[in-house]
C-alpha cells in the first residue's frame, strides 16, 4: 500500500480532500494551549456557531473502535453510538489508543484521512447546515465541508448520537 503524501503545509485530512477533488474550505486560528474545549475554541475563533462545529471523538463499541463526529455544543450519548453500528455497549476509547491508530493527536483529530480507517457515525444534526466544520488533523485547523461530503468520505452511518 502506498503512503499518501503531505503536500506542503497539508495534513492527512486535506491530503484525502483534495484527492477526492472534494469542496472545501480551511479555517486557521490560533490554538491555546490553556482551552479548556478545542471545539468550542475553534467556533469562536472561526465566529461559528458551536452547532455547526463538530468534534471527533473515538469511541470503544464492543471492542472494535469508532468514530463519533458529533457537535461541539452538545455531548456523545454513548448508547445510542453503540444502537447506531449495531453493538451492545460503548465507552470512551484509551486517548492513547486513538492517538495511535487515527495518526492524530487528542484535539486534531480528524475524521478524515485516518491513518486506520474507522467506522464512523455523524451526527443527523449535521444535515441540517450546508456545511460543518470539523477538525483538519491539527490542533488550529478547521475545514468546513458539506455533510454529505464528509459522510461520503468516511463512509458514515448518519444517526442522532449527540446529546445538547
Amino acid at each position: 500500500m502506498a503512503k499518501k503524501k503531505r503536500q506542503a503545509g497539508g495534513t492527512p485530512a486535506t491530503v484525502a480532500l483534495t484527492e477526492a477533488g472534494t469542496a472545501y474550505t480551511l479555517h486557521a486560528y490560533e490554538h491555546d494551549p490553556a482551552s479548556p474545549s478545542y471545539g468550542e475554541e475553534a467556533a469562536e475563533a472561526m465566529g461559528v456557531s458551536p452547532d455547526r462545529v463538530f468534534k471527533t471523538l473515538v469511541a470503544d463499541v464492543d471492542g472494535a473502535l469508532t468514530v463519533a463526529v458529533v457537535p461541539v455544543a452538545g455531548s456523545l450519548d454513548l448508547k445510542a453510538l453503540a444502537a447506531a453500528v449495531g453493538g451492545k455497549r460503548a465507552a470512551m476509547a484509551d486517548p492513547v489508543a486513538a492517538e495511535r491508530t487515527t495518526g492524530y493527536v487528542r484535539g486534531g483529530i480528524s475524521p478524515l484521512g485516518q491513518r486506520k480507517r474507522l467506522r464512523t457515525v455523524l451526527d443527523a444534526s449535521a444535515s441540517s447546515y450546508d456545511t460543518v466544520c470539523v477538525s483538519a488533523g491539527r490542533r488550529g485547523l478547521e475545514v468546513e465541508l458539506s455533510p454529505a461530503d464528509l459522510a461520503k468520505l468516511t463512509d458514515a452511518v448518519i444517526a442522532p448520537i449527540g446529546r445538547t
